[in-house]
């Protein structure tokens, strides 16, 4: 996709600027030349007073207030969903657009939930003034989902995620660097969480609900279920956070309804997909892996194969760069979708 409409935009607010998706966003700025007059960067603080990177230049980041957003013509949120609730609202009454990456405002009948190739169609009449942008796992998910549930109606689903450190943010990055150091030199761990991160795997995301499942897991299923128009589609998720540092893998077994050709016809309608990107080839050993989706704009699909257990399943492994597709870039692509359609009224 093209950024021709939001390198027409004249203010921007990234607040969350000094976190790992925040500075992704300015990267994308960047690498896609997208050269906004004003950018006013927010953080907490205890992170305000920080420089980042912008245009090849460092830019000084401000401690994000209520009075953060006069003249700003879109903002983008990174940041705990508790700091988008305190701060979205001075946003929207100073008549700023707000893309929000956090899970506060997603499930609100009135907040469009948006993968721009999925159902950017939302976008078309929509004049409020928050849209929010899915959980990371669930970006990829959908992107996958959505063909073939057009194709072959998807009864079921059944998901298990490896989410790396990135998607809880720049500590829990910093500690598994950390701890690796530790560990590989023969030293002891503190960890300032339940457990130890590196060289582990954690099967719980986000606090438990009552019905056993994580928090993570339950977006995972809501989420999915509101971006596809699918409140009937049975979803089960686990969700485990592995001792990686950037990329989001996802372990997928799908039910449908209709009878698939053949597996060549599911990989054709998976790599014609807008944002989806087919490297299938076991034998080969070729599959998508951590290092591949690094820095990719496409959410990658790979050991595509058939569930013999049911009438018509199939088995797909995906991955997809978090920070990126999974956050800043979807961000990016609402806005340009957004006012690509305000273009043509």
């Amino acid at each position: 996709m093209t950024f021709s409409h939001v390198g027409k935009i004249n203010s921007v607010a990234m607040v969350g600027a000094t976190g790992l998706v925040g500075r992704e966003f300015l990267d994308l700025l960047h690498q896609h030349r997208m050269r906004i007059p004003r950018i006013k960067l927010y953080a907490s603080e205890e992170s305000s007073g920080q420089s980042v990177d912008l245009y090849e230049a460092q830019a000084d980041v401000d401690e994000l207030t209520s009075d953060s957003f006069d003249d700003i013509e879109v903002a983008f949120f990174s940041v705990p969903a508790d700091i988008s609730r305190k701060y979205i609202p001075y946003a929207v009454n100073a008549g700023t657009l707000v893309v929000d990456d956090s899970h506060a405002f997603r499930m609100q009948n009135d907040v469009p939930l948006v993968i721009p190739q999925v159902n950017g169609q939302l976008l078309r009449d929509f004049d409020g003034p928050i849209i929010a942008t899915p959980n990371c796992t669930v970006t990829p998910l959908a992107l996958c989902l959505k063909p073939l549930h057009d194709r072959y109606t998807v009864n079921r689903v059944v998901v298990s995620t490896y989410q790396s450190a990135s998607g809880a943010g720049r500590r829990t990055y910093e500690e598994l660097s950390k701890q690796t150091i530790s560990l590989m030199n023969g030293m002891s761990v503190d960890s300032d969480f339940p457990h130890r991160f590196a060289f582990n795997c954690i099967p719980q995301i986000g606090g438990t609900q009552e019905d056993g499942s994580s928090e993570e897991e339950e977006k995972i299923v809501l989420e999915t279920k509101k971006i596809l128009e699918a409140p009937e589609m049975k979803i089960s998720a686990t969700a485990v956070r592995v001792p990686t540092f950037c990329g989001h893998g996802l372990s997928v077994n799908i039910e449908m309804e209709k009878t698939f050709e053949n597996l060549e016809t599911v990989r054709e309608i998976l790599d014609n997909f807008p944002g989806l990107k087919v490297l299938d080839n076991p034998t080969a050993n070729i599959y998508p892996t951590n290092v591949e989706c690094i820095g990719s704009d496409c959410t990658l699909v790979g050991r595509i194969r058939r569930d013999f257990s049911v009438p018509s399943g199939i088995n797909l492994w995906i991955i997809t760069d978090n920070l990126r597709k999974g956050a800043a870039l979807n961000a990016l692509e609402i806005i340009e979708t957004l006012y690509s359609y305000r273009a043509m009224a």
